[in-house]
């Protein structure tokens, strides 16, 4: 081989390497950083998080206000993250395809649904936390918490 082609060789190669190199530092940044969010901060998050788990601990009438409130935080949460879509479960949807492991608060987010739509559900203490344990999880994965 001559000189010229080994040299164009090892050009593809260092700029295929450049390219991996660059995508991964994009991937490791994009991972550890932090979504924008618009009309809330982390702050306003944070300080609705400890009033909806102070409330959760005043009988069962707390717990069911608790498991809705964390619902709508975690809807303003997308709707600040400017997730697309008209309620909770389609901004649920697209936001799964970016933070896969959101699906675990699918079961939150319909014991919820069944609070409000069926008149005779009974919320159990233990059935509560397991939920705002799960919707605590969907914030933190969206390190909002």
């Amino acid at each position: 081989m001559s000189t010229n082609t080994l040299l164009i060789i090892y050009f593809i190669f260092a700029l295929a390497i450049l390219f991996a190199v660059a995508f991964a530092v994009y991937k490791i940044k994009r991972l550890f950083t932090r979504p924008e969010m618009y009309g809330m901060t982390r702050e306003q998050v944070q300080e609705r998080w400890l009033i909806i788990r102070k409330t959760s601990q005043d009988g069962v009438m707390g717990a069911k206000l608790a498991v809705m409130e964390a619902d709508n935080l975690l809807d303003s949460a997308l709707k600040s993250m400017t997730m697309p879509g008209s309620t909770l479960g389609e901004r649920l949807k697209v936001a799964c395809y970016k933070y896969p492991k959101l699906r675990s608060v699918w079961w939150a987010h319909k014991l919820r649904n069944q609070l409000v739509h069926e008149s005779s559900f009974n919320l159990g203490k233990r059935q509560a936390n397991k939920a705002l344990d799960e919707f605590e999880r969907a914030l933190k994965i969206l390190n909002l918490l």
